[in-house]
């Protein structure tokens, strides 16, 4: 059974391909075309976590990395 695209009952990592439930929040922006306080999202699975981090760190764009949990939990979460 394949899972339906992203929702928020369902999310799923955003690496190409995997449709496992994310774990992980990667925060981050591009500042040549995101304002300094901008915050974009991408979810990982345990597996991808690192890959992605990797990925936008070494661009200089992540900003920070949590667990969904953690993210849901902050003031003004819509989660």
């Amino acid at each position: 059974m394949l899972i339906d695209p992203v929702n928020d009952e369902n999310p799923i990592c955003s690496a190409k391909g995997c449709r496992t439930a994310a774990v992980w929040v990667l925060a981050w922006n591009n500042p040549k075309l995101h304002t300094p306080e901008r915050r974009k999202t991408w979810l990982a699975c345990d597996e991808h976590r690192e890959h992605l981090s990797q990925f936008l760190g070494v661009r200089g764009f992540l900003k920070e990395l949590v667990t969904l949990a953690e993210w849901h939990d902050r003031p003004g979460s819509d989660g």
